[in-house]
Formats: C-alpha cells, structure tokens, sequence
C-alpha cells in the first residue's frame, strides 16, 4: 500500500473528552464546538459564513486503526459487518466525516451547533455542503 502524508490544519475545541461515552452522530446530543484552524491559514477561512454547512474531516486520533469487522454500534445481537460498511471510527484509516453548521466565525476560531470529535481531534479539511447558493464557489 502507498503512504501519503496528512498535516492537521487545526483542532476541535470540545466538552467532548471520552470516547465511551460521546455521541456517535451530531444528532445524538453532540454539543457545539469550535474548529481551531492554524492562524497561517487565515485566507483559507476567506467567505465562510454564520448559517454555512460544512463538511468537517478529521483524523480520530483515539480510533483503533486494526478493526476490519464489528458488530455495529457495539452491539453484540447484531451480526458483525466489514468496518467500510458502517460508520465506526475505528477503521485502517480513522477519517472522521462530520456535517454542521457554523453558527459564528471569530478569526480563524469556527464555531459550529454540533460536532461529535472529541476535544483536540486534529482537523484535516473543511468543505462546502454544496447547495444552490454554494455550488459556484
């Protein structure tokens, strides 16, 4: 397999700190958040804006990186599935897709309505949700 290499772009900012007990999804009570972007990527940050969607990615850097099946959800009664099949964070590749709104912008300080990463989840991207009033950025 080839290798690439990822540099974080900033970091989550959370109540969430335990990985037993957060939210698997953010409409499972996920709290607010801030996205901490590194300052030198400011212009990066250029034409965000409060009531924005966004695609979030991040690296759970607490995800176990051997599981290739699991029962989904932890639960025992159902039978075990391959890891790309369902949204577990621990996979080969512990990619973190999470979908939010930004509710203010403070800089390079992204606060957002719920995300589900746990304080200091390093940041990997930030992406449009794309809709008519995005499509043609």
């Amino acid at each position: 397999m080839t290798n690439y290499t990822l540099q974080a772009i900033g970091h989550v900012e959370s109540a969430l700190a335990d990985l037993a007990t957060a939210p698997r999804q953010p409409d499972e009570q996920a709290p607010p958040a801030t996205l901490v972007i590194d300052p030198s990527l400011a212009d990066a940050c250029a034409n965000l804006r409060a009531g924005d969607e966004i695609l979030v990615f991040t690296w759970l850097d607490r995800a176990r990186r051997d599981v290739l099946r699991l029962h989904p959800r932890g639960d025992k009664t159902r039978p075990q599935e391959g890891v790309f099949s369902t949204r577990a964070p621990h996979r080969p590749n512990p990619i973190g897709l999470h979908r939010t709104r930004i509710a203010r912008i403070d800089g390079t300080r992204i606060h957002v309505t719920a995300l589900e990463a746990l304080d200091g989840t390093p940041i990997l991207d930030l992406k449009p949700v794309l809709s008519d009033s995005v499509a043609d950025r």
